[in-house]
């Protein structure tokens, strides 16, 4: 499907909260970002509130930064959802951005505050899968921008886009501009063996472990400077756990220590809601889907039903996250009973 135009008008870079614009012209106009945000109350009634974020940006290397929810250092370490994290590495010759935010007004938000970088034009924009809070924002590029995903994450998004669409608006709420996405194709599409680009000056990697949170998960990496986008197979820092929403946890767990064990110590990893870590910061995950299924394992062989299982697997050293009775609860522990006790 084509993507869908925005009415024209003059860009707007003015961003609440979110640091300095560039005083020139920028050289590419997005033509969706025609005002200033309209920032709402937080909404407890969802994950996270999509108007209610203010997206900061942060130089992790020359030329690479990390665009992440500003009361990350807060909200993490309190186990309180927080926002998409994505970024952005400019080259000589182009901007690569990872993820596109789930509306117009982070979308927004994402693109002012790469242009109060550098007047550089944006050329690529990698989601590394295929959830809405990711891509939704690829409905905003102009044509001249081109998307880049796992040939997976693609077709998913084309079979389960309403399906996708139905979840957002359900946990982050139907008044957040949800409404006005409009599914993209991609331009790139990735194979298993992965994909690079040379901006001018940098190579950025698009990297794929095998199923990490979906079967085309992407990390995105720049070799030079040992900086990692992990998109949501590394949700969070402890005591936020993944979201094993497509089950299989047993495979996430090994790639998301293969994905640790490739990266050099003194590496910064950019998880999928958060703030930059290290690799190490993937500890707790990885332990936790260790806990997690080996608890599962043994409720099975007891032959524990699905009530008792969900009670006996309660992993004490583990809990601390605002959506633990969600995510553990009702997602994680019941999907791998259900792929372990067929």
């Amino acid at each position: 499907m084509q993507r869908r135009r925005p009415s024209p008008a003059l860009l707007a870079l003015f961003v609440a909260g979110c640091g300095g614009a560039s005083t020139e012209q920028p050289t590419q106009t997005f033509r969706a970002c025609d005002g200033a945000p309209t920032f709402v109350e937080p909404n407890p009634a969802y994950a996270w509130t999509p108007n209610a974020i203010r997206l900061v940006s942060e130089e992790l290397a020359p030329g690479v930064f990390a665009i992440y929810d500003r009361d990350a250092a807060e909200h993490g370490p309190a186990g309180i959802p927080l926002a998409t994290s994505g970024g952005f590495v400019i080259g000589d010759d182009g901007v690569l951005m990872v993820e596109s935010m789930i509306n117009r007004q982070l979308f927004c938000q994402a693109v002012a505050l790469v242009q109060a970088e550098t007047d550089t034009p944006i050329r690529y924009v990698v989601n590394t899968s295929s959830h809405g809070d990711h891509t939704f924002g690829n409905t905003f590029l102009p044509d001249d921008v081109q998307v880049v995903q796992h040939t997976k994450t693609a077709d998913d998004i084309a079979a389960h886009f309403d399906a996708d669409v139905a979840f957002m608006e359900a946990n982050f709420g139907e008044d957040q501009g949800i409404e006005e996405i409009e599914p993209v194709s991609a331009d790139v599409r990735v194979d298993d063996g992965g994909w690079s680009v040379d901006l001018g000056g940098v190579t950025v990697e698009a990297r794929h472990y095998g199923f990490a949170q979906t079967h085309g998960d992407l990390f995105v990496y720049v070799p030079d400077s040992k900086v990692m986008w992990t998109g949501n197979a590394f949700v969070t820092e402890e005591p936020g756990i993944p979201w094993l929403l497509a089950g299989n946890g047993a495979a996430a767990e090994v790639t998301l220590a293969a994905v640790r064990d490739s990266l050099p110590a003194d590496a910064i990893v950019v998880p999928g809601h958060g703030r930059p870590l290290t690799p190490a910061a993937m500890n707790f995950s990885i332990d936790y889907l260790r806990a997690m299924i080996g608890g599962v394992e043994t409720a099975v062989a007891d032959g524990l039903d699905l009530e008792a299982t969900v009670a006996a697997v309660a992993l004490p050293d583990y809990q601390g996250y605002a959506l633990w009775d969600w995510i553990h609860k009702q997602v994680n522990v019941p999907g791998t009973y259900a792929e372990l006790n067929p």
